[in-house]
């Protein structure tokens, strides 16, 4: 389906991002993983997804705080690969505190992975999608792209202006072949998500399944979480040619979250 495209996911060692990777490899895709991590591990993780799916897999280091490491990023796969048909901006972190006590620092890391990271990697692979006709940009939102959640004022400012810049670039390349997009995820079990619940459990003094049912996913209407699976098959969709007419969207996968 993705035969021969070549492919940008950050944040993409663990989680979501690396589901999103294994799954653009399983389409045909070369994909470049870009994360922190024990490199040994991320070694590991490329040798196998290569293997298992007969495709180019590389690595970049590249770290998504400072935007000359962004942008040199996407120059060094275009020089190396030819092209950067898709790139996915799915890197980001959290922290919560309320606003008055929010330290500026947090703020400042969370607004430059979250949100400014995603312009600079989307300014650099525009001219080479633009010269070729064809790009697909994929950019991982949240719920909290839409609607808000108490202290978590960086998170939610930066994945507003993913939604916003989401369709404002998608407006000024309409007309050359470039789709950009946003998924705007509920809560997904990743390996992160998985420690917190024994921990909230025991804090909370209640069982992990309550946890699960009555705190992570009170908001999400199913009660069950997003798998990590359905975000990559949301991204290959999009990267594909019958998704040529969706553009400038935010498109939910959280379980009816935002249709509250």
């Amino acid at each position: 389906m993705l035969n021969g495209k070549n492919a940008i996911v950050t944040g993409s060692t663990s989680g979501i991002g690396l589901a999103i990777a294994n799954m653009l490899a399983a389409s045909g895709a070369n994909v470049t993983l870009n994360g922190l991590g024990n490199l040994d591990e991320i070694e590991a993780i490329r040798a196998t997804m290569a293997d298992s799916h007969d495709v180019e897999i590389g690595y970049s280091s590249a770290n998504m705080l400072n935007h000359r490491e962004v942008r040199g990023m996407v120059e060094d796969v275009q020089k190396s690969a030819g092209t950067v048909d898709i790139l996915v901006n799915n890197a980001g972190i959290q922290h919560v505190a309320p606003v008055d006590e929010f330290p500026a620092e947090k703020w400042d890391a969370i607004i430059a992975i979250n949100l400014s990271a995603v312009f600079h990697a989307t300014a650099a692979a525009l001219p080479g999608m633009k010269a070729r006709g064809f790009g697909r940009i994929v950019n991982i939102a949240s719920a909290h792209a839409l609607v808000a959640s108490p202290y978590k004022a960086a998170y939610i400012a930066a994945k507003h202006g993913v939604a916003g810049l989401t369709k404002t670039v998608a407006l000024e390349v309409a007309e050359q072949g470039i789709t950009v997009n946003a998924i705007a995820p509920g809560y997904v079990l990743t390996p992160l998500v998985e420690k917190q619940i024994p921990a909230t459990a025991k804090t909370r003094d209640m069982s992990e399944d309550d946890v699960i049912r009555d705190v992570m996913l009170a908001r999400q209407p199913t009660k069950r979480f997003v798998e990590a699976e359905e975000i990559g098959a949301m991204v290959v969709f999009l990267c594909g040619k019958n998704a040529a007419s969706i553009t400038g969207t935010v498109l939910p996968v959280d379980g009816g979250w935002v249709a509250q």
